[in-house]
């Protein structure tokens, strides 16, 4: 198992994530994925993770102001331009950081039509031919309506479906199991068979998102073995919550048997 920080949910003690890449790298970890570094320049955030000496494994497709709510316009109709500034943008920022996956977010839209969806699949469509060109992979994920109510994509099988039809190397299933629980639960089952269009996985404990070890519905001892036995041994994002402090909360990866 390989695991990579999530700098928009770990080391939150310091409020830079130019800050976290060090902190980061302090704690053990060889590799982190981040969301867009919204406010920072290209070179601040390169030298950030330079100077930590950390790999950057995925880091989000731009998509506005996190804080405002603002997840992406890739189902929108008519700002599809926007939609290809925004990937572009993140392309820049994905070589310079080295990072090999993209995760493409789709929006929160108050009322969904067909034409969302016709939408949404056309510009996976550009983006895994631009993804093509540049050796990216690009990945998208189902994200629950308890965390983020109205988010666009909060449906498994229709994930796979645009996967399939798109028929792209460069389109993947981004896994977090802490959404898979919320909407679909039968982890074992829907593990072993989303797994040939996996791309990458996150984990978190539900319901509270905190670290896999605490309290909560997931026995992720036997999920992280499940995901091996299932041929999955690519990175693995730790989007959740610490508890407490993130450096003290990872005595869990030694408890399970791992190493960062």
């Amino acid at each position: 198992m390989k695991f990579c920080a999530n700098l928009a949910f770990m080391f939150t003690e310091s409020s830079s994530i130019l800050e976290r890449y060090a902190l980061a790298k302090d704690a053990g970890f060889r590799a982190v994925e981040s969301g867009f570094p919204l406010g920072y320049s290209l070179e601040q955030v390169k030298q950030a993770k330079e100077m930590a000496g950390i790999e950057q494994v995925l880091i989000n497709l731009k998509t506005g102001d996190v804080t405002k709510g603002e997840l992406g316009v890739t189902a929108v109709p008519g700002k599809e331009n926007e939609f290809k500034d925004n990937l572009k943008s993140t392309i820049d920022y994905a070589r310079a950081l080295g990072a090999q996956k993209i995760h493409i977010m789709a929006g929160k839209l108050e009322n969904v039509s067909s034409e969302n969806w016709t939408t949404y699949e056309n510009n996976l469509k550009y983006a895994a031919s631009v993804l093509k060109n540049e050796n990216i992979l690009g990945v998208i994920e189902p994200i629950n309506q308890h965390s983020v109510p109205k988010y666009f994509l909060s449906d498994f099988q229709k994930a796979v479906d645009i996967i399939k039809r798109i028929n792209s190397d460069n389109l993947k299933l981004q896994l977090d199991i802490f959404h898979l629980q919320h909407i679909c639960g039968d982890l074992s089952y829907n593990i072993k068979n989303l797994m040939p269009y996996v791309g990458h996985v996150q984990i978190a404990q539900v319901p509270n998102r905190n670290e896999p070890n605490t309290p909560g519905e997931i026995n992720y001892k036997y999920i992280l073995e499940h995901l091996q036995r299932c041929g999955y041994n690519d990175w693995i994002g730790l989007e959740y919550k610490p508890a407490g402090n993130s450096k003290e909360g990872l005595k869990w990866v030694k408890e399970y048997g791992y190493t960062l």
